[in-house]
C-alpha cells in the first residue's frame, strides 16, 4: 500500500502554491510568489519535515481585481512531476479538470509521473465549476450536476481501466468512443490516491464511489461533525472507506496580538475585495463546494484563505485549532500561508512538535511508513 494511504496520522499538506498569491486574496507585496524556485524550495522543506502532500489548483484565467488573483498558475501535471523528481517522501497531487483533459492522456501522464516519484503521485479530480474558464477554453459547462458527474464517472472509468487492463481494448460509452487503447506503463503501486471536492448530492455520490478522500470546507465545526460522519457513513454503505479532508489558513506568530494584527493587515485592510467578490459570485453561480447558506457570511475568510478554516494565533493556539479539526472527524487539512516558504519553518519548528505531543502526528524523527 502507498505510504500516503497507509499512514493513519492526521495528514498535513499545502494548497495552491502553484498559484499567484496562493490562497490569500491580498494586495500586500509580501503575498506568495508562485515561482518555480519558490515551489521547489518549499517542497524540499516539506519533504524533509515529513509533511504528507502538496495539492495544486488548476486555473486558466484570473479572478480580476487589482491583483487579478490566480492569473499566474503553474500547470499542475508538469509541476507535480518536477517536484516528485526533487523529493523523496512527499506525495504530490495533480489537479485535472475532466472536461479539459482527455482520460487516455491523463492516465499515461499520471503513470509516467508515478514512475518519476516511485509511487508518490496523486490525482485530484474536478468535474467542473468555473464557467468563465470553460468559455475561455471553448468548452460548455453543463448546468446540471448529473451531466457533469456522469461525464466525470465515465472519464475516471476509462482512466482506471487503462491502469489495470493488460490487453488492448475498445471503449464504447456515452461520452467516449475509443479504439485499441492500452495503458502502459501503469502506476507503480496500484491506483494512486484519489481526491475530490464535492458539495452537491451528485458530487458526493461520485466522491464516495471513487475517491479515497473527499475535500470539503470547515466553516462551522459543530456542523462539520455531522457532515463528516454522514459522508463516512455514505461511503461505508457502499463498502468503501473515504477520509474527509479540509483546508485551513495559518497566521502563526509568537503572540496572539501580533498574529491578529498581521492577519488584519493583509486579510482585511489590504484585501483585494473586488477579486473576493468575483470569487464568491462564481461560487454562487456555478458550484456547490461551499454551503450557499454560509458563503456570504465568510467573505472575510475568502480574503484570508479562500474560505479556509482560520488558524490565527500562537503556536499553541494553532496546534489547538488543528486538534479541533481532528476531533470534528477530519482526516487532515491543507495549509496556506501569506508566504509559504517564509512562514513554514516557524510552523515546522513550533507547531509540528505540539501536534506530535497531541498524538496527531508522528514524532519529528520517526520514519515514514514505507510502501509495502
Amino acid at each position: 500500500m502507498r505510504a500516503f494511504l497507509a499512514n493513519d496520522h492526521f495528514k498535513l499538506g499545502t494548497f495552491s502554491t502553484n498559484c499567484s498569491s496562493g490562497m490569500t486574496v491580498t494586495k500586500v507585496d509580501e503575498r506568495w510568489d508562485n515561482s518555480w524556485d519558490n515551489n521547489l524550495r518549499l517542497a524540499k522543506m516539506l519533504d524533509a519535515a515529513g509533511v504528507d502532500f502538496m495539492l495544486p489548483i488548476a486555473r486558466w484565467i484570473g479572478y480580476g481585481g487589482e491583483t487579478n488573483f490566480h492569473h499566474n498558475v503553474l500547470e499542475t501535471m508538469t509541476w507535480a512531476t518536477a517536484l516528485l523528481a526533487s523529493t523523496e517522501r512527499l506525495t504530490v497531487f495533480a489537479t485535472m479538470h475532466t472536461a479539459a483533459n482527455h482520460p487516455v492522456v491523463v492516465a499515461k501522464q499520471l503513470a509516467t509521473a508515478d514512475q518519476v516519484g516511485k509511487g508518490r503521485i496523486g490525482l485530484n479530480i474536478v468535474a467542473g465549476w468555473n464557467r468563465p474558464e470553460y468559455e475561455a477554453l471553448g468548452l460548455t459547462l453543463p448546468d446540471d450536476h448529473e451531466t457533469r458527474y456522469g461525464y466525470a464517472q465515465e472519464w475516471f472509468d476509462v482512466v482506471q481501466k487503462l491502469w489495470t487492463s493488460e490487453e488492448v481494448f475498445d471503449w464504447d460509452g456515452k461520452y467516449f468512443n475509443l479504439k485499441q487503447i492500452l495503458g502502459a506503463p501503469r502506476p507503480v503501486d496500484g491506483r494512486p490516491p484519489i481526491l475530490n471536492a464535492a458539495g452537491s448530492p451528485q458530487g458526493r455520490d461520485f466522491a464516495t464511489d471513487n475517491a479515497d478522500f473527499l475535500f470539503t470546507p470547515a466553516i462551522d465545526l459543530e456542523r462539520s461533525v455531522g457532515e463528516v460522519q454522514e459522508l463516512k457513513d455514505q461511503a461505508a454503505g457502499k463498502g468503501r472507506k473515504v477520509g474527509v479532508l479540509t483546508f485551513s489558513h495559518i497566521c502563526c506568530r509568537p503572540t496572539e496580538k501580533e498574529a491578529r494584527e498581521v492577519h488584519q493587515w493583509y486579510a482585511q485592510d489590504n484585501a483585494d475585495w473586488e477579486a473576493v467578490d468575483n470569487l464568491i459570485n462564481l461560487q454562487f453561480a456555478n458550484a456547490q463546494s461551499f454551503p450557499h447558506d454560509l458563503l456570504a457570511l465568510i467573505r472575510d475568510r475568502m480574503a484570508a484563505g479562500h474560505g479556509g478554516f482560520p488558524l490565527v494565533g500562537t503556536p499553541e493556539q494553532v496546534a489547538d485549532g488543528i486538534e479541533s479539526l481532528a476531533k470534528a472527524g477530519f482526516a487532515g487539512t491543507t495549509m496556506s500561508f501569506l508566504d509559504y516558504a517564509e512562514e513554514f519553518p516557524n510552523f515546522r519548528d513550533n507547531v509540528m512538535p505540539l501536534l506530535a505531543e497531541k498524538g496527531l502526528r508522528p514524532a519529528p524523527d520517526a520514519p515514514a511508513v514505507a510502501a509495502e
